[in-house]
């Protein structure tokens, strides 16, 4: 048997997959549309890949037939030499399919919940929080994702302490769970009359959204408080009361959504958050008792605690979990964040793969 033979079941199940959601009435049940499409979407740089490396092997036959016929010894040479270059592309690929078949995490489909909160540095880590939930919005644009503001809590000069919304679309919490950590960034604020470098820092927290199913909420272990919204929204948020505020009495968590135009949305909204953060605190506290490795952890705030640096007198932006540094600052902060997304991705199959092999 060689080597990825299985995957030519796969294939077959990809190929399935394209007809069946090509058909005229493919559309006719949206949900099993929509599946099928996920499926699809999921198995394409696999099968590609895969097909890759199967041309490749029957090149390297074909290669090999041609230079057991052969008696010329500069056509001879010629074939040697492409015979090399097809066993480098050979290894390439099969390093590509291993990575590729490394089991994807469980909540890399769902949507998320993203908060942003202001840390150490005062207006200027306000302002740049506002910067950074500027980036994800340009970033989920790009990839064709929706986002709604749950809650924010604004200063007056345009920055947020703290800035709570969904990002909803195709496989969004795999792209976006790396995010979760202390931003620093190192600039002069324009306040800054002698030209100083101020360092601030920004905690993000990326939650996959809990579903129902998922966590059960006891309403007997919630406190539901109504209050006037606040902030900018016109004569309706002034008029009514439509903000909720959840506390969770047992673990004493407070979500607050205030940006809905009901409060029926509002209490829907909250109740999302409020899942997903009990899940997030379920998930951290068994990856603690088996003592895994946390790359959700958001930490204090501290500027020692840092998973990235944005440095503009530099123009780069440095990720120091796998030492990637980028130029050209403004572009990511634009929305560009496939530069540092697409090898934190990488990175992190690499590490699984690793394991893999070790276990």
């Amino acid at each position: 048997m060689t080597p990825f033979s299985d995957l030519h079941e796969v294939e077959r199940r990809y190929e399935e997959l394209a007809y069946r959601t090509s058909t005229p009435d493919a559309a006719a049940n949206p949900d099993d549309y929509a599946r099928m499409m996920r499926d699809y979407k999921e198995l394409t740089p696999l099968i590609e890949e895969y097909r890759r490396y199967t041309a490749l092997q029957r090149e390297e036959q074909e290669a090999k037939t041609m230079l057991a016929q052969e008696t010329d010894p500069a056509f001879t040479a010629m074939v040697q030499q492409e015979l090399c270059e097809i066993a480098r592309n050979l290894t390439q690929s099969e390093e590509n399919l291993r990575l590729l078949l490394v089991p994807r995490d469980a909540n890399d489909q769902k949507n998320v919940i993203l908060e942003i909160r202001a840390g150490a540095g005062g207006e200027e880590a306000a302002l740049f929080a506002h910067s950074l939930w500027r980036m994800y919005t340009m970033y989920a644009a790009k990839q064709g994702w929706n986002c709604e503001t749950i809650s924010a809590n604004e200063t007056e000069l345009g920055g947020v302490k703290e800035i709570v919304f969904s990002v909803d679309g195709l496989d969004v919490y795999s792209r976006l769970k790396f995010e979760s950590g202390v931003h620093r960034v190192q600039r002069v604020p324009e306040t800054e009359t002698q030209g100083r470098i101020h360092t601030s820092t920004v905690t993000v927290a990326v939650m996959p959204e809990a579903e129902e199913v998922e966590l059960e909420l006891d309403m007997k272990d919630l406190r539901i408080d109504t209050f006037r919204s606040s902030g900018a929204g016109g004569q309706h948020i002034n008029k009514t009361s439509s903000a909720i505020r959840v506390t969770h009495l047992p673990t004493g968590t407070v979500v607050e959504c205030q940006d809905q135009r009901s409060q029926r949305e509002n209490k829907e909204r909250a109740l999302t958050v409020l899942r997903s953060r009990l899940l997030q605190q379920k998930q951290a506290a068994y990856d603690e008792a088996y003592n895994a490795q946390r790359q959700s952890q958001v930490g204090s705030g501290d500027r020692s605690e840092k998973i990235r640096t944005y440095n503009f007198p530099q123009d780069r932006v440095t990720d120091h979990r796998i030492g990637l540094t980028l130029r050209n600052l403004q572009s990511v902060l634009d929305g560009d964040l496939d530069r540092v997304v697409e090898p934190l991705i990488l990175a992190d199959r690499e590490e699984k793969l690793k394991q893999q092999n070790e276990e």
